[in-house]
């Protein structure tokens, strides 16, 4: 996948591959965007991330011109936190399991297009943070002293909420999803995934009611286009459209009650 310079040393053409990459850069959240090229020396078993660390080490372009060094979000590095979601050869994936070895070259990289950009690669994922806001996808406590032990889920029950549980709002489901663009105001697979998770929670159903009825206005569940692009992007195999699928019947099952409730 790498270029090489020929030489009679099979050690120095291990040293002289390269990797070429093409950024898509903006230096400002309402600046013009540009895309910019480096090379870098190939590394076996390298990825996105630690070819983008390589250009911070040493930023100066395919051109041989110095620039400013490239910004972009990761902390887990092992695809848990999900803050290095972008876009990897026209993909939305995460960079630190984006090895590579398996990348076609050149190698281009743009930020999510979802989301606001920041700086490059940096985005303002406020808008699935303020989804989550929304359908209150957490559990309310009324302190934090020792209630004993909690209900016990079913097993069965317990096994599919794992999976579900498993999301590190990365934000590729929203990247990949038709229906969530600037012109609407869809809050998106993941959000309604977790509506799912903490209705299916012994405590968390208490607050049922209130989630559905979140989900059920504006840029809700309606807003769905059933794509399906959610589920076939989710780097961690999250049944998307399963629960979107399970909100469809609950929702409608609440609102005739609360039609024949008037």
């Amino acid at each position: 996948m790498a270029e090489a310079v020929s030489t009679g040393n099979p050690a120095v053409q291990q040293t002289a591959k390269k990797v070429k990459f093409v950024i898509t850069r903006q230096d400002k959240p309402e600046g013009p965007s540009y895309t910019e090229e480096f090379e870098i020396p190939y590394r076996p078993g390298m990825n996105v991330i630690s070819a983008l660390m390589e250009i911070q080490r040493n930023p100066t372009n395919s051109s041989g011109k110095d620039t400013a060094p490239v910004c972009w979000e990761s902390n887990c590095l092992e695809e848990v936190c999900g803050a290095c979601s972008m876009v990897i050869n026209g993909k939305p994936r995460q960079a630190c399991s984006s090895l590579v070895d398996k990348l076609e070259q050149p190698i281009t990289v743009a930020p999510m297009k979802t989301f606001p950009v920041v700086r490059d690669l940096v985005i303002d994922r406020s808008r699935m943070f303020s989804a989550l806001k929304k359908v209150k996808a957490w559990i309310p406590i009324d302190g934090t002293y020792d209630l004993g032990p909690g209900p016990r889920m079913a097993e069965t029950k317990r096994q599919w909420a794992y999976e579900l549980s498993k999301c590190m709002t990365c934000g590729v489901c929203l990247e990949a999803c038709p229906n969530v663009n600037e012109k609407t105001d869809f809050i998106g697979p993941a959000p309604l995934s977790q509506v799912r998770l903490f209705n299916a929670h012994p405590t968390g159903e208490m607050n049922k009611e209130e989630r559905l009825d979140a989900i059920m206005g504006e840029g809700g569940i309606e807003a769905c286009g059933n794509s399906q692009n959610c589920v076939r992007s989710c780097p961690k195999g999250i049944p998307l459209t399963t629960s979107i699928a399970d909100l469809n019947k609950e929702t409608n099952k609440r609102m005739f009650k609360r039609w024949l409730s008037v």
